[in-house]
C-alpha cells in the first residue's frame, strides 16, 4: 500500500526536501482515483507559500493546537494511564511486522502510522486503518472546521478504510498533579509506559470509548 507513503510524507514538518519533491508526490497522488482532488488545496498551498510560513502554520497547526495533536491516543486516552499502555502495545504491533522504530517519535504518531500501513500488504492495511479511522476522522473534522488545507488527507484515509468511522467522545482532562501521578513510577519504580499488561501483548485501543470496537483492535 505504496499510497499511504504519500500522505505520511505529506503530513511531517515540511523541510525543503519537501517542497523539493512535490512534483514526484504529486504524480504518485495522481495515480490514486480522487486523490489528486483531494490534495489539490495543500500542494497549492505548499507551493504557494513560503517555506518559513509554512513550517510556521504547521507548529501552529498540529505542535500548539491540541485538537489537531497528530498524535492518535491522545486524542481517546488524553492523559489517563491507558495512554502508555496503548503506546507499549502498538510499539509491540509495530515489532510484529518486523520494524523497529527509531529517533523519538512516539510510536502513536500519525506520519509513523502511515509508513507502517504503506509497508504492509492491502488486508493488513485495511485491518489497522478501521482500528484507526475513528481517531483520524475525528482530526480530520477539526481540521476541515478550521478551513486546513491539510484535511484533504484525513478525508482519504476515511475512503481507504474499509469501515465507516465513529464518533470519539472527548479524552478526560487530568490535572497536573494527577498527570504526574499517571505518568510517574509506580511503588515498583517502573514507569506505565514500560509496564507490559498482565497475560501478554493486549489490544491497541484505536476504538472510540462507549462503542464495541475492542473487537477490532488490532
Amino acid at each position: 500500500m505504496k499510497q499511504f507513503k504519500v500522505l505520511s510524507a505529506l503530513l511531517l514538518y515540511p523541510e525543503p526536501e519537501l517542497i523539493e519533491h512535490l512534483p514526484l508526490l504529486e504524480d504518485m497522488a495522481a495515480e490514486q482515483d480522487g486523490w489528486a482532488e483531494a490534495l489539490a488545496p495543500l500542494f497549492a498551498y505548499l507551493r504557494g507559500h513560503g517555506l518559513i510560513e509554512v513550517q510556521q502554520n504547521y507548529v501552529g497547526t498540529f505542535d500548539r493546537t491540541p485538537s489537531h495533536s497528530l498524535h492518535l491516543f491522545e486524542h481517546i486516552h488524553g492523559e489517563s494511564r491507558d495512554r502508555g499502555q496503548a503506546m507499549v502495545d502498538l510499539m509491540a504491533e509495530y515489532r510484529k511486522h518486523g520494524l523497529e522504530m527509531q529517533g523519538n517519535d512516539l510510536p502513536d504518531y500519525v506520519p509513523l502510522f502511515l509508513e507502517f500501513l504503506s509497508q504492509q500488504d492491502e488486508a493488513e492495511a485495511g485491518r489497522l486503518l478501521s482500528d484507526a479511522v475513528h481517531v483520524l476522522a475525528h482530526i480530520g473534522r477539526k481540521l476541515r472546521a478550521n478551513d486546513s488545507p491539510y484535511a484533504g488527507i484525513f478525508a482519504l484515509l476515511e475512503q481507504c478504510s474499509p469501515v465507516a468511522a465513529e464518533e470519539l467522545s472527548e479524552p478526560p482532562v487530568n490535572d497536573m498533579d494527577e498527570a504526574l501521578e499517571t505518568f510517574g513510577p509506580g511503588v515498583d519504580g517502573v514507569e506505565p509506559l514500560l509496564r507490559k499488561a498482565a497475560g501478554g501483548v493486549q489490544p491497541v485501543n484505536f476504538y472510540p470509548r462507549g462503542t464495541h470496537g475492542a473487537s477490532r483492535a488490532a
